[in-house]
């Protein structure tokens, strides 16, 4: 069971929306406690439903009914108000260092109970970097988005085919794949590399398409 850690900031979720998406995070703070103490200070105006210490400890800051301040301003698959569309989780990381073991089982866990609560498909586990391209890049290039994928609790990339491969293509693949932010190329060339493919540079290719 998750230890209950209450922040004071969230709300309710707005024009009865219900969670149909789960956004991962990492804290980029030198500890789990230093993390707590941000999302659960008024002050900071930012929570999350969820925070995971290295060590595999879960706290739940926010009910998953409750609206959470964690997505920021964004947008996926066309909609924005991420927040009251999502159920936010935290991973105590630096963003410099690999996702820990105890860390990764206990996410497996909690997606597992949040995707058979809400009836959240694979599809539906997402990054912050995906529906803030511009803003931010958490989980970053460190998590392992294959290994939720093998367990269907992430969606596994699929080839999306526009045309002659364009980046005019490229920006309607990657939207019907749900990347929705109105940013610039480039930025939206290296979202979508950090989500499938963030070993690759270089111009846009083929393998881009794969999303």
């Amino acid at each position: 069971m998750p230890t209950a850690c209450p922040s004071p900031n969230c709300g309710p979720r707005r024009d009865g929306l219900t969670p149909t998406l789960v956004v991962l995070h990492y804290t980029a703070m030198n500890s789990a406690q230093a993390a707590l103490e941000r999302l659960c200070d008024a002050g900071a105006e930012v929570s999350a439903h969820y925070l995971i210490s290295g060590r595999g400890e879960v706290m739940q800051l926010v009910d998953e009914a409750a609206r959470a301040w964690h997505a920021g301003v964004s947008a996926w698959q066309g909609h924005d108000d991420i927040n009251s569309r999502s159920i936010g989780i935290e991973l105590d990381n630096r963003g410099t260092h690999p996702f820990s073991e105890p860390q990764m089982v206990a996410l497996e866990q909690l997606l597992r109970g949040i995707m058979s609560r809400w009836q959240i498909a694979p599809e539906g586990v997402i990054g912050h970097s995906d529906i803030a391209p511009d803003r931010k890049f958490d989980p970053g290039p460190r998590f392992d988005w294959r290994r939720l994928e093998r367990q269907g609790l992430a969606a596994a990339p699929s080839p999306r085919a526009y045309g002659a491969g364009d980046a005019e293509a490229f920006v309607r693949a990657a939207k019907e794949a749900g990347f929705s932010a109105d940013v610039d190329f480039d930025t939206l060339l290296s979202a979508t590399r950090l989500r499938r493919a963030p070993w690759r540079t270089g111009p846009l290719c083929t393998d881009d398409f794969t999303l």
